[in-house]
């Protein structure tokens, strides 16, 4: 393996699961600690709640405040913008979003913006939004990815346009979506929902040796590579992010320490 410039940011899709209690979480931890346990495991988070509804910015501080220095955080975009407004008439409403999201400091590091399975490509309406990121100051300064849920983005347009713009498509990995590869930026997005069943499989040391190989070839690349699991309804997520970090570590003959790379 050649040198490895890239950053490995690895982590699971949300973090505050009471059923991780007794298996992640020591058994008598207050819930508003889970968050600093967890960063003393993995270097970055990426956050679901967010998609759903706008946390207080007190809950925006806590984050910051409870983890150390070097932790990122990915925020699932407002589903308003995604799945409401989809993607149209969107400034105010992202503005407040980023607004809030900024609280997080140097730890905001890349919003998901997750598109409705209902929402066919359109290059006219995703330009306009990427235009909208561009010209908001936050949204200009950090990173994005692009999750597509209907087969018609998976396009060189498509492609394109988010090369023009530096942002991300989101590798997802799961039984039902396309099994796309494209970096579109320079850093790469990979959600793992379960490779045979959305959300409920655990991945094979195969599988995730495959994964690991990948992961360090875009890293010798320079690419950074954001990695979250989502296949938690059986709370395989924390063991599957635990051993592909320890692969793609063997692998860049380097040690990647829990708030860092």
């Amino acid at each position: 393996m050649g040198t490895v410039s890239g950053n490995f940011l690895i982590g699971t899709s949300g973090y505050n699961y009471p059923h991780w209690r007794g298996r992640f979480y020591p058994t008598g931890l207050p819930s508003k600690d889970r968050i600093t346990h967890y960063a003393d495991h993995f270097n970055s988070v990426e956050l679901n709640v967010t998609f759903y509804r706008l946390r207080l910015a007190k809950t925006f501080e806590a984050w910051r405040e409870r983890t150390p220095t070097g932790f990122s955080f990915s925020l699932k975009g407002s589903r308003f913008i995604t799945h409401l407004k989809r993607l149209q008439d969107a400034a105010d409403a992202l503005g407040t979003f980023l607004e809030r999201a900024a609280m997080l400091g140097e730890k905001l590091s890349i919003v998901l913006w997750q598109l409705p399975p209902g929402l066919h490509a359109d290059s006219a309406k995703l330009q306009d939004f990427l235009e909208t990121l561009r010209s908001h100051p936050i949204g200009n300064r950090i990173r994005h990815a692009f999750e597509f849920r209907h087969k018609s983005w998976f396009e060189d347009e498509t492609y394109a346009l988010l090369s023009q713009y530096r942002c991300a498509l989101c590798i997802a990995d799961a039984p039902r979506w396309p099994k796309v590869r494209e970096t579109t930026a320079e850093y790469v997005y990979v959600r793992f929902h379960g490779s045979e069943r959305l959300y409920g499989s655990c991945y094979s040391p195969k599988e995730l040796e495959e994964w690991g190989g990948q992961i360090a070839l875009w890293l010798t690349r320079g690419l950074d590579v954001y990695c979250y699991f989502n296949n938690d309804a059986e709370g395989y997520a924390i063991s599957n992010a635990q051993d592909l970090r320890g692969i793609v570590s063997r692998k860049t003959v380097r040690n990647i320490r829990n708030s860092g790379s």
